[in-house]
């Protein structure tokens, strides 16, 4: 699907040269974010209303009164708006009462485990929730970017041990993977069919998908995740149970595949024509754990506790090695993760001991964020 990579293959790069976000870029822009209560799109949501962004989130409700989102009062700072993406007529009129310029599309049902339990509502939400942001967009006057953040587990996993490059064939085992490499193709026809960069004079829309590896951050709680599984076993002081202690996974802290959604959305308002495709945003290879491997680190910074090997020997499928090759991101681009795995989970950690102090953790988000920044 994605051609751009090609000019990569055969060449020995020696050195990238780091790109930092344009801060005063964002200013005044204005943005809409689907998923804005979620994990993510809390984190996003902050970081743009920080970089002075008028900010539009359009999303369900949050999951529990836990959430980052409630805990950091981002629903304060930015116009807050509660819809589902499978409602197209009030998404479509939430949308236009924002005139946004840059659109970010997160929301998402965005657990493998849940897609086999709910596999229609996944495939609604994931590939209709698609649909009907880019057709918003389509019909849009004011709208310039659009980045449809998908997952890495949209490439078709054959469990290899080298990293899924954007031109690899996309696919699924999982009704999850399935609609999120779904979801990539809809982008890629919408790109073809209404945002071709060759005609972005007629159009004056850039378009491109973003692919994370496993994050985690302070404020998730979701179930069937590993770190807020380990923090739930943690404080009521019992065995961590972890199902796949053997697979290996990219992890790497929420703030950085952000950064990059950041650095594409501007890059796509400022050179339409050079960044209309699919990027990948990972880790480096030192961050690429077995899940027994990171539940040690984070038992390690936490101070105490234990995990116990749970493995499901009948359990639904789920991949049990999956990398991705962020030199494209690297580049062309200029984005490189800067948080080595020990500090992105002292991070975490930090989030989460703060948490049981004080109700209101914004103060502490900011200065994650900014800490962040700085590091780049």
């Amino acid at each position: 699907m994605d051609n751009s990579i090609s000019s990569l293959e055969g060449l020995v790069i020696l050195k990238y040269q780091q790109v930092m976000l344009d801060q005063y870029f964002w200013a005044g822009k204005r943005v809409f974010l689907s998923g804005h209560t979620g994990f993510k799109g809390s984190w996003l949501a902050l970081w743009l209303e920080m970089l002075g962004a008028e900010v539009t989130g359009y999303a369900l409700e949050p999951l529990t009164p836990r959430d980052n989102f409630l805990l950091s009062k981002i629903g304060a700072r930015i116009r807050h708006e509660i819809g589902d993406v499978r409602d197209y007529e009030k998404l479509k009129r939430v949308f236009d009462e924002a005139r946004p310029e840059i659109v970010f599309h997160l929301a998402a049902q965005p657990l493998v485990r849940e897609s086999y339990r709910s596999p229609k509502e996944t495939y609604d939400v994931n590939v209709g929730g698609t649909v009907n942001i880019l057709e918003c967009s389509r019909l849009s006057s004011t709208v310039k970017a659009v980045v449809n953040v998908t997952t890495d587990k949209c490439y078709e996993n054959n469990e290899w041990v080298w990293g899924y490059r954007e031109n690899d064939r996309l696919g699924g085992v999982d009704p999850y993977s399935s609609s999120k490499a779904c979801s990539e193709l809809v982008t890629d026809a919408y790109r073809k069919s209404f945002f071709s960069p060759e005609e972005y004079s007629k159009h004056g829309i850039s378009l491109a998908s973003a692919r994370a590896g496993n994050v985690f951050g302070g404020g998730d709680w979701q179930v069937d995740r590993i770190i807020p599984d380990c923090i739930r076993h943690l404080e009521e002081g019992k065995p961590i149970i972890v199902r796949n202690p053997h697979s290996i996974r990219p992890w790497q802290h929420v703030l950085e595949p952000l950064s990059g959604y950041l650095l594409l959305a501007e890059k796509l308002y400022k050179e339409p024509l050079a960044y209309s495709s699919a990027w990948n945003f990972g880790p480096e290879d030192s961050s690429f754990l077995k899940v027994g491997e990171l539940v040690d680190e984070v038992v390690k910074s936490w101070g105490n506790g234990k995990w116990e090997d749970h493995s499901e020997p009948g359990a639904v499928h789920e991949a049990h090695l999956l990398k991705l090759d962020i030199t494209k991101a690297k580049a062309l681009l200029g984005w490189f993760p800067v948080w080595h795995i020990e500090d992105a989970v002292d991070q975490t950690v930090k989030w989460y001991r703060h948490y049981y102090r004080t109700s209101n953790v914004s103060e502490l988000c900011c200065q994650q964020i900014s800490d962040y920044m700085k590091s780049v």
